[in-house]
């Protein structure tokens, strides 16, 4: 086997183990026994299990990234883009839920910089942007939606880890429904919003 190739192999076998156990649960002697290679060229090719974990979370940060941030400089209608958005997230669990697991998993103080919890802060920041136009459009203080956007973004992940379990109903009726919560509650916001029960 090549270099690459015994490269990408011990990167399916982190993959499935990390998903499995997490980082922390995963040791380097097993990735090598399931890769039927020796724990030197585990070291050889990533430094070791930080190393291997750092490979597998950037490329499932990347794939998901660049899903999700496709679909938010599509253009469209503000309810396109969310639906959009939705069902990105939706096929990337689909496609990928190990990948899945390992980014929402707690990641350990080895784990690399970018983490999910970091992409989801910029999935908001792209967001937010889209929301202030919106909100200009429909004569709402903008001032709000950053704080809008990390609701619409911590919405859609947390039903995106529920749905990773579930996998019912179906992607596109999940992706309905949470579009159907956030569109028609964002249609009907209070300027300003007021607590009925709060004196």
């Amino acid at each position: 086997m090549t270099g690459a190739a015994r490269r990408e192999q011990l990167v399916a076998v982190g993959r499935r183990a990390f998903a499995a156990k997490g980082v922390d649960g995963t040791s380097v002697e097993e990735v090598a026994a399931a890769a039927e290679v020796s724990k030197p060229v585990v070291y050889e090719h990533f430094g070791g299990k930080e190393g291997l974990y750092a490979v597998v979370v950037d490329r499932e940060l990347r794939a998901l990234t660049e899903a999700v941030t496709a679909t938010l400089t599509a253009g469209g209608t503000d309810r396109e883009t969310l639906e959009r958005a939705a069902l990105a997230l939706l096929d990337y669990i689909e496609a990928s839920p190990d990948g899945f697991r390992i980014l929402v998993r707690d990641v350990s103080g080895t784990a690399p910089t970018g983490t999910y919890a970091s992409l989801l802060s910029d999935v908001a920041g792209q967001v937010s942007h889209i929301l202030r136009e919106a909100f200009v459009r429909r004569s709402i203080d903008p001032t709000h939606a950053p704080m809008y956007a990390q609701m619409l973004v911590g919405m859609m992940s947390l039903t995106g880890q529920w749905w990773l379990e579930t996998r019912t109903p179906t992607k596109e009726e999940v992706a309905a429904h949470v579009v159907n919560l956030a569109w028609n509650g964002l249609a009907g916001l209070e300027e300003p919003p007021r607590l009925r029960s709060h004196r």
